[in-house]
């Protein structure tokens, strides 16, 4: 029996063709590669409607539209959009516990001595949420969405280049509330994308950083990551409030949403646009 070369497989998964595709078996090579050829030609038919689809009614990608949807969420529970520095300095990854004895430290795009690329949002909101608090003497809540960057493998599930949302509660919620904030968030994130809870479940994870967060979980896939306070490091930063908050990564909800196997179909790219191959 013949099976589709590497070549082939490699070409109908770059077109997002079913996994099943790649598991036929054919009488002769001259089956196979009729039958590749015509996959082929459907699923090079199917990018491009999409592409025009794109252009002409939608002309704004998943990944964008899907941020938006959350933003708009948050805004009506009352959180205010923040926008920091892509750039922070080595003792704002301290603050965060990554030093050069912590394994995320060599994941970091230092860019000199003294400032690397944000590999999280996490650094700059702390900061921001403390001074607002110090101002108002009220309760705080912000969110951002940007780029973090990472040395991350080169997987299927991985990107040098993000994007994050990230949202925070300080002084909102009543100590020993924070657990059941957290879920809230979390179901109504999944409600608000219309991700049924058939498809997401809340897991328990260790974290490098935070010791333990609440994650979500997309068939399988991690898409957010949550956590709260007081919290040990959060002296680091003059925090003394409880707090809430939550990471969504874009891209990886996206992929999981749409059922692709591989995220870099939706990260920032000139290769593929709004999970479409460009090379059709």
């Amino acid at each position: 029996m013949e099976k589709l070369t590497i070549t082939q497989q490699k070409r109908i998964t770059e077109l997002n063709g079913d996994i099943m595709l790649l598991k036929k078996e054919f009488e002769t090579k001259e089956e196979r590669d009729k039958f590749f050829r015509e996959a082929e030609k459907e699923l090079v038919q199917k990018s491009r409607n999409n592409l025009k689809q794109l252009l002409n009614e939608k002309h704004v990608p998943t990944t964008v539209s899907g941020g938006r949807i959350l933003e708009e969420w948050l805004t009506s529970e009352g959180f205010t959009k923040v926008i920091t520095p892509t750039m922070i300095s080595r003792e704002m990854l301290a603050g965060m516990t990554i030093d050069q004895e912590h394994k995320l430290f060599d994941q970091v795009f230092w860019l000199d001595q003294k400032k690397c690329l944000r590999p999280m949002l996490a650094p700059n909101l702390y900061v921001v949420m403390r001074e607002l608090r110090r101002i108002t003497n009220e309760a705080v809540k912000i969110y951002e969405i940007g780029s973090c960057f990472r040395k991350e493998s080169q997987g299927a599930q991985h990107l040098n280049e993000f994007t994050m949302l990230n949202c925070v509660e300080l002084a909102e919620i009543e100590e020993g509330g924070q657990l059941e904030e957290l879920k809230r968030l979390a179901k109504k994130s999944m409600e608000v994308l219309e991700i049924p809870k058939s498809r997401y479940e809340l897991v328990i994870e260790k974290s490098t950083v935070y010791g333990h967060t609440m994650d979500i979980e997309v068939n399988g896939l991690e898409v957010a990551s949550g956590s709260y306070g007081p919290h040990a490091l959060d002296a680091n930063w003059g925090i003394f409030d409880t707090w809430v908050g939550f990471g969504f990564g874009i891209e990886r909800l996206i992929m999981a949403m749409s059922g692709s196997r591989t995220i870099k179909r939706f990260g920032k790219s000139i290769i593929f646009l709004d999970g479409e191959p460009l090379n059709i």
